[in-house]
């Protein structure tokens, strides 16, 4: 891997730089929400994993809301926050029927 000086990363175009620090408690919580989400879409519409696919995207939508919050970025703490109390009414509703 080809390594760059401070000033060629700060001046250049063309290098890719990620916008968010790695290895921050934020990186690990958001790396592991995002593989929550993709279980449970992989294991969604397969019959008897329906549990599996409510329980990962909660955890899933948790871990997301709280990165939400440590980034103080409202987008992102509405569309999760709002996907929270629907997925928790959906999962409300099986319990009591």
């Amino acid at each position: 891997m080809t390594e760059f000086t401070p000033e060629e990363l700060k001046n250049s175009k063309r290098i890719f730089k990620s916008a968010t620090p790695k290895y921050t408690i934020d990186w690990y919580v958001k790396w592991f929400a995002s593989i929550m989400v993709l279980s449970a879409m992989s294991v969604r519409g397969i019959d008897g994993l329906m549990y599996y696919d409510l329980a990962l995207s909660y955890i899933g939508l948790i871990g997301w809301l709280a990165v939400s919050f440590m980034w103080k970025d409202r987008a992102l703490i509405c569309v999760n926050g709002v996907g929270l109390v629907l997925l928790s009414k959906n999962i409300l509703a099986l319990w009591v029927v």
